[in-house]
């Protein structure tokens, strides 16, 4: 193989194993069986055990962040489940990792994956403002946004914990919480209320908001 071809080939490798148990139970030794190499050539390609790790969480990182493009088509309940979907198909492919790598340690806790956890968010983020067709959002908005990301995340890693709630229902349920987050923040800002009212008023009866809608209406009578 070639360098570059040898370097995606290892990353490839440790993401697999990132798959089934946290990058710092994984050793060099392993990574270099799995791909059919000795230990020493390894490090011919990446000069230390971070290095590897950091470039096969950049990988992750990048797939992860992709989770969160949606065409700005159709009613946005609908756009955020499908995003919902394809986060948790992430989440449940590499538990371990993504559990690792939200959570910190010793072979993902140095600036640069850090760093990367960081631009996921900050992609995520951007691309919900996208959605809501804002480019300046008011405090509160922002607040609301990077809020309901961060219940996404904690929520995922709860789950993995024993997986006790079928992920249907969870990836629905943060979708209802993004509609709740809203409508509590636009309750007390005005500007916040304005800039909601055209991208949720024509949302349908039968999607996740209107889902929602129904279960507080039976919830209060």
């Amino acid at each position: 193989m070639g360098v570059e071809e040898r370097r995606q080939q290892l990353i490839g490798v440790a993401l697999e194993l990132f798959a089934q148990r946290s990058p710092d139970e994984v050793s060099i030794d392993e990574i270099a069986a799995a791909a059919g190499i000795s230990r020493p050539l390894v490090y011919h390609y990446f000069p230390g055990k971070l290095s590897l790790y950091e470039a096969a969480l950049k990988r992750a990182s990048e797939d992860l962040a992709s989770r969160f493009t949606e065409p700005h088509e159709g009613p946005l309940g609908a756009r955020l489940l499908r995003v919902m979907h394809r986060f948790f198909d992430f989440v449940d492919a590499h538990g371990p990792g993504f559990s690792a790598l939200m959570r910190g340690g010793p072979a993902v806790g140095s600036s640069t994956t850090n760093a990367l956890v960081d631009s996921v968010r900050q992609i995520a983020y951007e691309q919900i403002l996208s959605h809501l067709g804002v480019t300046d959002p008011p405090p509160r908005l922002e607040l609301v946004v990077r809020s309901w990301i961060s219940l996404s995340e904690s929520t995922a890693l709860i789950w993995l914990d024993g997986r006790r709630i079928p992920r249907e229902e969870l990836e629905r349920q943060l979708v209802h919480d993004f509609a709740a987050l809203t409508a509590v923040g636009a309750a007390y800002d005005d500007e916040l209320r304005t800039l909601l009212r055209p991208v949720l008023g024509g949302e349908p009866a039968d999607g996740p908001f209107g889902d929602l809608a129904t279960r507080l209406i039976a919830l209060a009578s």
